[in-house]
């Protein structure tokens, strides 16, 4: 289990980047939501001891990771936003080299790990192809491979499946599905549907503060009878947002979708809508920025 309490951090500019962050992070996928620039980054390299906070504690099992951060990198796997690799090593020389890095010493057990790695985020039958000529999807299931050299604990991946295309995405989120039955995996993004289809605990951080935490199930049950949903001409947009609470828009076929958060029906055609992750992510959202 990962404990983080009360994390700060104020860069040299002033910017409070994290601000008295706690969350309790069980084994499993979790999900943390949160628009760019909320902090997710931030708050995943702080964890990953990249960098130190201003103030806080963070423990893992039995490790204090601000004390020790070299006895928790012997059991993280850390994907960041981006990662680099010389592109013109084929994959499994670079998977070696990382393996050499991590301390991987022994040229059986290294061959063993490497192969079993590219097996497993199916990347066996391109090993000795350059990383140049990999797609972003293999590009980000190479990152998966060299994140579970040397069967971490925890595992943190930094915005995934940003720009990929929806089969890769796909098989990418499937991989972390099985990673994530055994160890504890932080997914950071600003996705929606990655959270709602793999995480059974998440959080949602906005302004660096945690604003949100729960199982979607539950956050979803919350919005029963407040989602509501119009279909309106766009030059009526401005005059909804300022009678209504408007948390989403969305075209479709040259009109525009809103949903607005209310407990009552706002009338005016008005249709009650069943909510979901995506609701509660921008209601929240909505919320904050509004009693900020």
């Amino acid at each position: 289990m990962l404990i983080i309490e009360n994390l700060t951090h104020v860069y040299g500019n002033g910017v409070r980047a994290l601000d008295e962050v706690s969350l309790t992070i069980p084994r499993g996928m979790y999900g943390l939501l949160g628009p760019n620039g909320a902090g997710k980054s931030t708050l995943m390299r702080t964890i990953a001891t990249l960098q130190a906070p201003t103030s806080g504690h963070i423990r893992f099992g039995d490790i204090d990771v601000l004390k020790d951060p070299e006895a928790l990198r012997r059991v993280l796997g850390y994907l960041p936003q981006d990662f680099g690799v010389y592109p013109r090593v084929s994959a499994y020389d670079m998977l070696d080299h990382m393996a050499v890095l991590k301390g991987i010493s022994g040229r059986k057990e290294r061959k063993d790990t490497v192969e079993s790695l590219l097996a497993q985020v199916n990347l066996w039958n391109v090993r000795n192809k350059a990383i140049a000529g990999f797609s972003g999807g293999m590009r980000q299931r190479f990152g998966i491979a060299q994140a579970l050299i040397g069967d971490p604990r925890l595992i943190i991946v930094d915005e995934p499946t940003a720009g990929l295309d929806p089969e890769e995405r796909n098989r990418f989120l499937n991989l972390l599905a099985e990673i994530g039955e055994n160890v504890v995996v932080i997914l950071s993004t600003h996705i929606v549907e990655d959270v709602s289809d793999l995480c059974p605990a998440m959080a949602i951080i906005c302004d660096g503060r945690i604003v949100r935490e729960g199982a979607p199930a539950d956050l979803i049950a919350q919005l029963e009878g407040r989602i509501w949903k119009k279909t309106i001409d766009k030059a009526e947009l401005e005059d909804a947002k300022a009678a209504h609470q408007v948390i989403s828009t969305r075209l479709l076929g040259g009109r525009t979708i809103i949903h607005v958060l209310a407990d009552t029906d706002p009338g005016a055609g008005f249709a009650p809508v069943t909510g979901g992750l995506e609701d509660v992510y921008f209601s929240t959202l909505a919320t904050t920025r509004c009693a900020a």
